[in-house]
């Protein structure tokens, strides 16, 4: 190579330049990599070891995946076409092994391969894992076998010890990416560190140009472990940089005091309570009484168990701001949750928040509610009621961090379920206070939260957790319905909604999708999936009329679901809450905030495309009264793969924090930090909020340094440039603007 080009290659440039067209559109059309860097960052999964076949236990419906396996055995019949469709032809089947369990790798009308995969050898095999009659199988994989007969031109690929395997994708194999790499790499100088020498010496970690090469090209695990040790040091470091500028800003903005004020609103409302507060909503309420009397704004996370309390938390919080003189502000994730909220909330205060009205307390306040759907003259009054001061609660969804919504005095706002929420959203509602002082904000969320992730998703937020249940919660079961291998169980399960209706309860049927159109409101945690031999995830509009014709004939079946209209899902919520509704089908929409205590049984078809803490918090709709919930998770998936193992961990503990845990353990690579604070695709990719607690720990402790000695980076101008590489653009954009 020439050093012309090898000086004048940077992570920035396009891949066409070092590439060629070819390479470079097949990498950005299958895996979204543009720039030199983009596949640098481009880590491998895992690493193939010579002599060490890869374990085909647990793989995962619908993934995309290369093994290392031996051939076993091959087979060859010939299959009938369908009438007046395709004609028959001949599929080879050849069974690949680890040693212990076996995959079927499916080929149609081609049955020359068989003279290159005979039983014995031994080689990559890439493809997307379906089922086909219980066992799981690749369809036409693409394949690289290690020993290819004297065929030199693969040596140098398949040299080292260790076999780097990527994510990939259909036509773009691992060993296709692995070649792209190999190339660049070839011609690439390196790079001016970001990180200062001193620094990498404390941390004792190589130099990023270094750990790039050694974590695509490895001699053996030391140079894997290096260069991991480094990338995972950038990544952590780049997320806690912006974290704690955020933080460093927010404490240094002024906020207005809001310290209790005695014979108040908050006041009336605790003597009217009807409980006894649990002695964790106690420990919290005064962290955040004192949070709100000071003059620096509250930014603080309240975690806690579905029916743990946050709401009268988050009431009473709201009460000691309007005490003070000003406004509360509830944000929601959904329009059935914001009114859910709004209803709940003049429910507790009863007529302490009925201001305006012939039968309202001395000093009531009102509750508003905003979302983006209302009429035009509700809308008016409401954005009247804000703009006024008459409103002391406004609950909205996004509608109410629009420009055209002015509040008279903002100085609190709740976010309930942070993640459904971009962090530009919460600097929106916080900059409703104005230029001069920003508002305290309280997010609330019922999905537990490890450690490390509230270090590194809720960095910049102080975290309170409320691990006490109030009395009264009864137990909930949870059960696996296999209904592909025992179809009888499924039977069974709409017989125990017909008893439970019987007994005078209620029941939830939960579907991944709502039906007729694609691109809908699904499940959330699990990609949208097409492949070849698994049908679409079931759907409301679908399963509804099947249920009322069939197996729960007779009994009032309702939906809910995102596309009907507000009033349309009030009026089915109010419904179901009133005893109007036997069984309510529905999508996640029911997942926060809806609580019927009347119902008992929750069916969740296609269970095996929700989260582990997704199940959870759907089940938490259960058992909220004095009679046990059940839960049954319905699934086709077949014994021993990942997502069934997933399903018997949420049916054996309800303890959430357990699960949060888990989940983490289960999912595959993918970013941390975009996903959940902006929903738009991150630089993190080496980092895992499992198990690597110390290195988050300790990046926590060097940003929290550097952004008290420089906060505005003014002599760490490469940690800057790392930022803007390996954090999600809204991160960067924070830093540049301030």
């Amino acid at each position: 190579m020439g050093s012309r080009a090898r000086t004048t290659i940077e992570l920035g440039d396009s891949l066409e330049r070092v590439l060629g067209g070819k390479s470079a559109r097949a990498l950005e059309s299958a895996l979204g990599l543009s720039t030199v860097g983009d596949l640098l960052r481009h880590y491998p999964r895992r690493y193939a070891e010579r002599g060490e076949l890869t374990d085909i236990a647990g793989l995962e419906l619908g993934e995309h995946v290369t093994v290392l396996a031996r051939v076993d055995r091959v087979s060859g019949r010939k299959y009938r076409g369908n009438p007046g469709a395709r004609r028959g032809g001949h599929i080879l089947e050849i069974v690949i092994t680890d040693g212990h369990r076996s995959l079927t790798c499916a080929f149609f009308n081609q049955q020359w391969r068989e003279r290159d995969l005979r039983p014995g050898r031994t080689g990559l095999f890439a493809g997307k894992v379906s089922s086909f009659r219980g066992k799981l199988q690749l369809t036409h994989p693409e394949y690289q076998l290690l020993e290819s007969d004297g065929d030199l031109s693969r040596l140098e690929e398949f040299a080292g010890a260790l076999l780097p395997v990527y994510p990939a994708a259909q036509g773009l194999p691992s060993w296709s990416i692995a070649r792209c790499v190999r190339q660049v790499l070839d011609t690439w100088d390196g790079l001016d560190d970001p990180m200062p020498e001193e620094l990498r010496e404390r941390l004792g970690v190589d130099r990023l140009d270094g750990a790039l090469r050694r974590i695509h090209r490895p001699d053996g695990w030391a140079d894997v472990e290096a260069a991991r040790k480094r990338l995972k040091w950038d990544e952590a470091l780049a997320v806690q940089l912006v974290l704690a500028q955020r933080k460093h800003w927010a404490v240094h903005r002024p906020a207005p005091a809001c310290p209790p004020r005695p014979g108040g609103l908050l006041d009336a409302f605790d003597a009217r309570l009807p409980f006894r507060l649990t002695d964790g909503q106690r420990e919290v309420g005064a962290a955040i009484e004192a949070d709100l009397s000071g003059a620096h704004p509250m930014n603080r996370l309240l975690q806690g168990e579905v029916g743990s309390g946050k709401t009268v938390v988050a009431l009473r919080a709201m009460l000691q701001v309007i005490d003070a003189g000003r406004q509360a502000a509830m944000l929601a994730p959904t329009e059935v949750l914001a009114a859910q909220h709004a209803r709940s909330l003049r429910e507790l205060l009863g007529d302490l928040g009925r201001a305006g009205e012939l039968d309202a307390a001395e000093q009531a306040t009102k509750v508003v509610l905003l979302t983006g759907s209302m009429s035009t003259a509700a809308r008016r009054q409401a954005l009247l009621d804000i703009a006024s001061g008459a409103a002391g609660i406004a609950v909205g969804t996004h509608a109410l961090i629009q420009d055209r919504v002015s509040f008279a005095d903002l100085g609190m706002v709740v976010v309930d379920e942070q993640h459904r929420f971009g962090v530009e959203q919460r600097d929106a509602l916080r900059a409703r206070a104005g230029e001069d002082a920003s508002p305290h904000v309280l997010v609330m969320t019922a999905t537990p939260i490890p450690r490390t992730v509230a270090m590194t998703v809720y960095g910049d937020l102080e975290v309170s957790a409320l691990r006490e249940l109030p009395a009264g919660r009864s137990p909930i079961h949870t059960a696996v319905v296999p209904a592909g291998e025992k179809p009888g169980w499924l039977e069974r399960a709409w017989q125990r909604i017909r008893e439970e209706v019987a007994a005078g309860h209620q029941a939830y049927v939960v579907c991944p999708r709502i039906g007729d159109s694609a691109g809908e409101e699904d499940s959330g945690d699990e990609p949208a999936e097409a492949e070849a031999g698994r049908r679409p995830p079931l759907a409301v509009q679908e399963v509804a009329p099947m249920l009322e014709s069939g197996p729960l004939a007779g009994l009032r079946v309702d939906v809910l679901h995102g596309r009907l209209s507000p009033d349309g899902k009030d009026a089915v919520m109010r419904a179901f809450a009133t005893g109007e509704v036997d069984v309510l089908v529905a999508t996640t929409v029911v997942e926060v905030g809806v609580n019927v205590p009347n119902a008992t049984v929750m069916v969740i078809m296609d269970a095996e495309r929700f989260g582990v803490s997704q199940l959870h918090q759907l089940r938490g709709r259960v058992g909220r009264g004095d009679a046990p919930g059940l839960c049954l998770l319905v699934t086709d998936m077949p014994e021993g793969t990942a997502s069934r193992d997933r399903l018997d961990a949420v049916a054996a503990t309800l303890d959430g924090f357990e699960l949060a845990r888990l989940d983490l353990e289960m999912r595959r690579e993918g970013d941390i930090l975009g996903a959940a604070q902006s929903g738009r695709r991150s630089g993190l990719r080496m980092l895992s909020l499992l198990r690597d607690e110390d290195v988050i720990a300790a990046a926590r402790t060097v940003a929290q340094e550097i952004v008290g000695e420089d906060p505005y980076f003014a002599t760490y101008t490469g940690l800057a440039r790392m930022v803007t590489e390996l954090v999600d653009p809204e991160g960067a954009e924070y830093l540049e603007k301030t």
